[in-house]
């Protein structure tokens, strides 16, 4: 795998990404089942936000455990998950693809409360496992 910093996932899952609205993920080492959530690309690296907030959820079972595993379509990659601050200027780029991936009728108007900034603190990216 070539682990450069725009390069850091195959391409079939980048090719994922640009043509399907869910991906499924798995947060710590616990959890029996996938969830399907929406993720975006910036800059060839790869980001989710937690829509719920909540206590338990995939999002503060990486901010615990550091790994989970994605899988789409037939394929599961082991990554982990390093939370974005807040004030990171990324944020706004993030933002920006929420709303242009999720620009359909039924999508758009959580695509738009998603990236509001009451959610930068509830941003993680993904990094391949074996990522140094």
């Amino acid at each position: 795998m070539n682990n450069s910093i725009n390069d850091m996932f195959s391409k079939d899952l980048y090719k994922y990404l640009a043509t399907n609205t869910l991906i499924e993920i798995k947060g710590g080492l616990t959890r029996p089942t996938f969830l399907k959530i929406w993720m975006v690309e910036v800059d060839r690296r790869i980001f989710a936000r937690s829509w719920n907030k909540s206590e338990r959820s995939w999002f503060t079972e990486f901010e615990k455990t550091g790994i989970g595993e994605i899988k789409y379509g037939e394929k599961i990659i082991r990554v982990k998950g390093v939370k974005i601050d807040p004030g990171n200027p990324i944020n706004q780029k993030i933002s920006n693809a929420y709303i242009k991936k999720y620009d359909q009728p039924e999508n758009l108007k959580y695509a738009e409360g998603i990236s509001k900034p009451e959610y930068f603190d509830y941003t993680m990216e993904f990094k391949p496992q074996d990522y140094v």
